[in-house]
């Protein structure tokens, strides 16, 4: 009996896998994105982060971003280019994928002409598809819960080193999309959990969206 159940519920849950893959997003093509870091950070509101999984697709739609412009103190291209920022120096529309505080990765999208390093931080994204694969890979159920940060989000939509310069517009298997639904009225403050260029209001997200991470008092 339990393991009649057990099947039940892998059929249930491939079959809304597979409805989750035929996900209506059109690839953005290169040639839409702003060439400039914080346009490029707030043309992001409302649009979509995919991963192609070998039996799901991933999806999000980013709520939240962090702009890290030319010259900015904050960013990791002020240190100029190392081999392992070299996909931040990348022309714009590139994955640099990093890892940080010793416990998670981060992703960033490259946003200036090649060779100029500064990129675009997607801190959270409202889960749409793939979510049961996100529930497993967060260890919870809270739909909240599961994108709401760059480090969950990466976690919940399994972006790691291995994406790491990947080109979000040319068809790879981790890749940007329209938006399934306009994005609302876009929120700016200064960014979350950096000790340069504090002051910087760099940070945008969509209002009164739930997924938005941060203090309360930076979500209103």
């Amino acid at each position: 009996m339990l393991q009649r159940r057990s099947a039940a519920r892998r059929l249930i849950e491939m079959a809304k896998n597979q409805r989750e893959r035929h996900l209506r997003v059109r690839r953005l093509r290169r040639a839409e994105l702003p060439v400039d870091t914080l346009e490029l950070a707030k043309y992001l509101i409302g649009k979509t982060l995919v991963h192609d999984l070998p039996r799901v697709r991933v999806a999000g739609r980013i709520v939240e971003t962090e702009a890290y412009p030319i010259g900015d103190k904050a960013a990791h291209a002020y240190g100029g280019l190392t081999p392992s920022r070299r996909s931040l120096f990348l022309s714009y529309g590139h994955a640099y994928v990093y890892f940080t505080y010793g416990s998670c990765f981060m992703m960033n999208v490259s946003s200036e002409i090649e060779g100029t390093g500064a990129g675009v931080l997607i801190r959270a994204v409202e889960p749409l598809g793939g979510i049961a694969f996100m529930q497993r890979r967060r260890g919870t159920t809270r739909l909240l819960d599961l994108a709401r940060g760059p480090g969950r989000l990466a976690e919940a939509m399994d972006i790691d080193k291995r994406l790491d310069g990947l080109n979000l517009c040319s068809g790879g298997k981790l890749w940007l999309g329209d938006e399934v639904r306009p994005a609302g009225p876009i929120g700016v403050s200064i960014r979350i959990g950096i000790t340069r260029d504090v002051h910087r209001l760099f940070r945008f997200y969509e209002r009164g969206s739930p997924y938005v991470s941060g203090p309360k008092k930076l979500r209103v």
